[in-house]
């Protein structure tokens, strides 16, 4: 058995080469094994989300939820490679702390590898901070965290919770209205939800929505309570009209 494997995570191989991890609570993989965990966390949220903010000075993110940690690690490894000088600030609540203690153990991609260090100090201290990067990651739950917020913090949010269909509570209209308080005006969510329910609770809460879409990755979402350039819209009055017995989640 791989040293990382526990009795509620197994680790992995996706399609494009990187591990990623199953989680038993939840029957489901922590990426999606067809785009690939390492190509999944670029191309649906930080590509995306740094073009669009990369001449910021500073640029301050909400991870949900930390997981394995890609997001954040793409993040760090997007900025380095495409020489983004922001300050990048990042913020990440994630609920299983024995998951938190394996990563120690599990097997990141070369891209990461250099970042080693950072994983060590996230696990043992729940911060790392240099000239560039500051993270946090906070022990907890997601909804109680992201309440601890100012309006109007975030520039961005990497929406990367477990489905819907698993894990409810943090697709839900009341949490995205939670979301929409502390995201700036102009901020940018991203997710790889292209489910009706998830973008009518968006929609719900004043965002406007959009497909990512790409060549060699699965469609995914963009959302921002401001219109966005570059990215097709979804009509959503169209949407509602063709299920009129739709129904975004709720608590």
């Amino acid at each position: 058995m791989n040293s990382f494997d526990t009795e509620q995570h197994t680790i992995k191989l996706s399609d494009d080469g990187s591990f990623t991890a199953y989680s038993k609570e939840y029957s489901e993989h922590y990426h999606s094994t067809r785009d690939g965990a390492l190509h999944e966390s670029l191309t649906k949220h930080v590509i995306p989300a740094l073009e669009a903010k990369k001449n910021q000075n500073e640029i301050c993110i909400l991870d949900i939820c930390f997981g394995l940690g890609f997001n954040t690690l793409a993040t760090l490894y997007y900025a380095k490679e495409k020489r983004i000088k922001s300050k990048i600030h990042i913020h990440s609540p994630e609920l299983d702390k024995v998951l938190i203690k394996s990563l120690l153990d599990f097997q990141y991609p070369l891209e990461f590898e250099s970042m080693r260090h950072i994983i060590e100090e996230l696990v043992q201290k729940g911060s790392y901070e240099d000239e560039q990067f500051y993270i946090e990651l906070y022990l907890g739950d997601a909804r109680d965290y992201v309440k601890k917020f100012k309006s109007q913090t975030f520039d961005v949010v990497y929406q990367d919770a477990f489905s819907p269909a698993v894990n409810p509570l943090l697709w839900t209209k009341e949490y995205f209205a939670d979301i929409r308080k502390c995201i700036k005006d102009e901020g940018i969510l991203t997710s790889y939800s292209t489910a009706l329910k998830t973008r009518l609770a968006l929609y719900e809460n004043n965002f406007y929505i959009y497909i990512n879409s790409g060549k060699d990755f699965r469609n995914a979402s963009i959302a921002s309570p401001k219109l966005l350039e570059g990215f097709s819209q979804v009509d959503m009055q169209h949407k509602i009209m063709c299920n009129p017995d739709i129904q975004s989640l709720r608590d």
